[in-house]
């Protein structure tokens, strides 16, 4: 698994989005009890500091023992630095493994066969994400114009995944159909600058060119940004569900 993170693992922690109330309470709703829960590829805890209130306990793993230094704490997160395909858990310990927004890192095969050991019977996998960020039609051009046109070439091949929405990665459990959940923040241009400053392309942009790509782009976006002091920033929400059919 790439670690693309640990770089900026602070300003991921400040600037990146979590996920909505809602979700995590849908999630909570899936198994009969809420004894364990395993939140995979953690990053800072984001998803995990929310199951946090509804599970007895919450294991938190990434490969990245800086992002867990600046994780989300509470007294039943346990976090681990491992690879999300080869842990210590023992077997059939939880009854619901979440993954934010980093399945597509995953060797699938491998990650999915210890989330068959380690789920309960009839235990749940979760795999959330969200998608290209979406504000308004002229803003939006210019952040289509830095995600595809100046970017083009630095994201990682991973990313198909989160553009084809994760349709198309292996899923090989008995699928449920979730609802569709949206997240939504009111941020002003300089959260949304900060925020574009933590993709992971842009982090390669800076460093062959020496230069950030959202610099190259600021001035067009705080036109098309206007005279409003915050705009409503959308993400739709990712999300593919399934039980273990073990």
């Amino acid at each position: 698994m790439k670690d693309l993170f640990s770089g900026h693992a602070a300003d991921y922690s400040r600037f990146r989005p979590g996920y909505p109330e809602a979700l995590v309470s849908y999630l909570a709703s899936l198994p009969e009890k809420r004894e364990y829960a395993w939140d995979c590829g953690t990053g800072n805890g984001q998803l995990a500091g929310v199951l946090a209130q509804h599970f007895g306990a919450v294991y938190a793993t990434d490969i990245s023992a800086e992002q867990m230094r600046n994780a989300i704490q509470a007294l039943n997160i346990r976090y681990r630095t491992c690879p999300a395909e080869s842990t210590s858990f023992t077997d059939a310990q939880f009854d619901l493994v979440t993954v934010a927004q980093a399945v597509h890192w995953f060797d699938f095969d491998a990650f999915y066969n210890e989330v068959k050991r380690v789920l309960k019977p009839g235990g749940f996998l979760a795999v959330t994400g969200y998608a290209l960020l979406e504000v308004d039609e002229k803003v939006d051009e210019v952040i289509r114009e830095l995600y595809s046109g100046l970017l083009k070439g630095y994201w990682d091949p991973e990313r198909k995944y989160i553009d084809e929405l994760y349709r198309t990665i292996p899923f090989p459990f008995e699928e449920i159909e979730p609802p569709v959940f949206r997240n939504e923040y009111q941020w002003d241009l300089s959260a949304l600058l900060n925020y574009l400053e933590t993709w992971s392309a842009v982090k390669h942009y800076t460093r062959d060119m020496d230069v950030s790509p959202v610099t190259l782009i600021f001035d067009r976006l705080k036109t098309a940004w206007g005279k409003a002091e915050k705009k409503t920033v959308t993400f739709p929400v990712l999300l593919r569900v399934g039980r273990s059919i073990r």
